[in-house]
């Protein structure tokens, strides 16, 4: 019992509870993008009934060896290559051993009914940032009231709901509702879990680092998430994965309850800033507007990247699964290694820079030929993501600190909903603006964007400090030379 007592008072075991539980989540987010879809396409299909024709099923049996061929730019259908459903692809045709369908209306209804099915996945999967974006703001002042601990706790029973759903939900509706508590268990973990690393490690290099280690959790949940989950799939089944997680949470749980102590890591006595006030902050908007945009980036990338790829390298499906490879791994050695380096080069700096990176890599995307020419484009995109994360994370609680009341709940529900923004934007829009201006276009577009905002960052060298901030701490060090 007294070593226990002991370790509570451990900001390193704190950082390992959040850690973990934003490992937990980012696991759960990207485990079900390979299975929901597949199970969507091949379990729950329901064919729209095509008028005087058979139904989806009936017409996609009749073709099953469409293939492309890269010569002409006929449409044909592709067959993904495992239990997935067709796809329309426009830069092949039939091949001469099978037959095209001779009904137009049939034709017609069968893309059709994959473009609602493709619309009705993408809406499940977008729903959890839609979800997250709402729940967030009310979250942050919540912590301020109530401290981090039971939102923490809160969050963790929310997250095994979302698992055990997932796993034993056999409909569409389920899953969507599953998918969209994932949201709002999201949104009590990671703002949360921040607002108390940043109390926790008040000195501000130690933050800068602890967050890097944590959105490191993060990274490492993303990397390992889809892999996992799809060989889990495809060997075990659907539960399997789920349960996995659900077991996890449960030891998340176990050691939130061991370690935090709500009276160590609550806000106190002090009043939080209200949100909208922090809101009016041109610095605070400044960095969320980077978390935003970065974010976006990866987030328009995700679903026009694997069409492109499709399109104009005739890449199989593994290749368009490892595409997204480099972003992982490289995000992941961002996020801890400017965790320690960009205390010392600047956080601003590294902020600029990270944006300037991020807008140069969505440049070169285009020009890449083979999946091997994406390794440098993806691999300085997650990087550069990595290096304004792990940056922008720690000038948020910098900036509360010396221009608002040190609570941490609100400003960090602020960043929730800045990288919410950018993963709700991304895949809702992206689709709709690479058909309209074209797939090299759109990176031309978000990689200018994001050039044309990195110099904002320069004002965050020296952000100004509040009088009411500094009478604060000259009180403060007038208290511990009084003497007694």
């Amino acid at each position: 019992m007294a070593w226990l007592h002991q370790t509570r008072r451990s900001p390193r075991l704190v950082l390992v509870v959040v850690s973990v539980a934003l490992l937990l989540d980012s696991m759960l987010l990207s485990v079900v993008v390979p299975i929901i879809p597949m199970f969507l396409y091949t379990e729950l299909r329901t064919p729209l009934p095509c008028p005087d024709g058979p139904g989806l099923e009936t017409v996609s049996s009749q073709f099953p060896s469409l293939r492309p061929n890269p010569q002409t730019s006929q449409p044909s259908l592709l067959p993904q290559p495992s239990r997935g459903a067709p796809i329309l692809d426009t830069q092949s045709e039939l091949t001469p051993w099978s037959s095209p369908p001779t009904d137009t209306a049939e034709s017609s209804c069968l893309q059709d009914s994959l473009v609602l099915e493709e619309e009705n996945v993408h809406l499940l999967l977008a729903s959890k940032a839609l979800v997250q974006l709402l729940i967030s703001p009310f979250v942050g002042p919540l912590t301020n009231r109530i401290g981090y601990h039971i939102p923490m706790f809160t969050g963790f029973i929310i997250m095994f709901v979302s698992n055990i759903m997932f796993a034993f939900s056999g409909t569409y509706a389920l899953l969507f509702f599953a998918r969209s508590l994932q949201g709002i268990g999201s949104s009590f973990s990671s703002v949360a879990g921040l607002g108390m690393l940043a109390s926790v490690y008040t000195d501000d290099e130690e933050r800068g680092v602890a967050m890097g280690i944590a959105l490191g959790g993060l990274a490492m949940g993303v990397l390992i998430g889809a892999p996992f989950g799809s060989v889990m799939y495809e060997f075990v089944g659907k539960s399997a994965p789920f349960l996995i997680l659900a077991f996890l949470a449960v030891f998340d749980g176990v050691l939130q309850l061991c370690i935090l102590q709500p009276s160590k890591i609550s806000p106190g006595s002090v009043e939080g800033t209200p949100l909208l006030a922090l809101l009016k902050d041109p610095y605070i908007l400044i960095s969320a507007g980077s978390l935003c945009l970065t974010n976006t980036a990866l987030a328009i990338l995700e679903p026009t990247l694997h069409l492109w790829m499709i399109e104009t390298m005739y890449s199989p499906e593994w290749h368009v699964c490892m595409a997204f490879l480099p972003v992982g791994i490289f995000y992941l050695i961002g996020t801890n290694l400017f965790g320690v380096l960009a205390n010392k080069m600047g956080r601003w700096l590294c902020s600029m820079l990270g944006m300037f990176i991020v807008g140069i890599s969505l440049l070169c995307v285009p020009f890449a030929t083979s999946i091997y020419g994406l390794i440098g484009p993806n691999g300085g995109l997650g990087f550069a993501i990595g290096m304004v994360d792990s940056s922008m994370m720690a000038i948020m609680g910098y900036l509360v600190d010396i221009r608002h009341a040190s609570v941490y709940g609100s400003v960090y529900a602020i960043a929730d909903v800045a990288l919410c923004m950018g993963f709700a934007i991304g895949p809702s829009t992206g689709g709709a603006l690479a058909q309209a201006v074209g797939f090299p276009c759109l990176m031309v577009l978000i990689g200018m964007v994001n050039i044309l905002f990195a110099p904002l960052c320069f004002l965050l060298r020296n952000p100004a400090v509040r009088e009411a901030n500094v009478k604060h701490e000259l009180d403060e060090v007038t208290l511990v030379l009084k003497p007694e």
